[in-house]
């Protein structure tokens, strides 16, 4: 028998086996998540969408290392995560910049502790990132000169800087007006694109779930569990208010719609 020619699958630069997770105090026992069981390869744009209290962001934060799960375990390129570390990056709801220093200096923070680099390569990266996100005229500016989506576009910058193996996104759009939401999708959809950065997006907003990511994950709630995955095959860039991605918007919808009707999600 002739030998296979097929490689060995390639390991997953994510990896979330079997988490569950817990918060206990005195008087009440919350079970967050049960089981959770998830890859995502190098490059995979995933959202994660679910309602309230069904544990997306106990599961990104479990990923970045900031909490411990009771059961399982979270890998990435094959090594457990014991932490936090520069190969995971989180970008929160909040841009959370640094109002003592400027647009250069926050996305500057990020990089000085990224080793291996001379101060001239930290400075020429951060210029890079600040064109990359529109924001390189924006320089000098500091943080309460700047609009609510120009901020998340300088924590976007620090966050994508350090170049790291995941990026991982909880809510970061959903505090932005409309019509600025709506531009950072388009953008980002570029970035994304041009870059090919692994990327976990934790979202509410089913539309904005399809309109960036490739794979979207629905959960339920009580214990957080994994109900559903879809894959969306729509070509980018994709426009948030169109038609197509209306339709997958309803088909995602009605299945979380069919949960909670089920009494699987508070």
């Amino acid at each position: 028998m002739a030998a296979s020619s097929q490689s060995p699958a390639a390991v997953p630069k994510l990896s979330v086996e079997g988490v569950s997770k817990w918060f206990r105090t005195p008087r009440t026992s919350v079970h967050a998540l049960e089981n959770i069981t998830l890859s995502v390869n190098e490059g995979d744009f995933v959202c994660l969408v679910g309602p309230s209290g069904c544990g997306k962001s106990t599961l990104l934060d479990i990923a970045a290392g900031l909490t411990k799960p009771d059961e399982g375990s979270v890998l990435v390129d094959g090594a457990p995560i014991e932490g936090p570390g520069r190969n995971r990056l989180v970008m929160f709801q909040e841009a959370a910049l640094f109002p003592w220093l400027n647009v250069f200096g926050n996305v500057m923070f990020g990089l000085k502790r990224t080793p291996g680099l001379s101060n001239r390569e930290r400075r020429e990266i951060a210029e890079a990132h600040l064109d990359l996100v529109g924001l390189k005229a924006f320089r000098r500016a500091y943080v309460h000169e700047l609009s609510g989506g120009m901020k998340q576009r300088v924590a976007l910058a620090r966050a994508l800087a350090p170049d790291p193996r995941v990026l991982l996104m909880d809510e970061p759009f959903s505090s932005l007006d409309a019509i600025t939401r709506d531009q950072l999708y388009r953008d980002f959809q570029d970035i994304w694109q041009d870059r090919k950065q692994t990327i976990v997006l934790v979202t509410h907003n089913v539309r904005e779930a399809i309109c960036l990511a490739d794979r979207v994950i629905v959960m339920s709630s009580s214990p957080g569990r994994i109900r559903d995955e879809f894959l969306v095959s729509l070509p980018r860039p994709r426009d948030i208010n169109s038609p197509e991605l209306a339709s997958y918007a309803q088909k995602i919808s009605a299945a979380l719609k069919g949960y909670l009707s089920k009494g699987l999600a508070a």
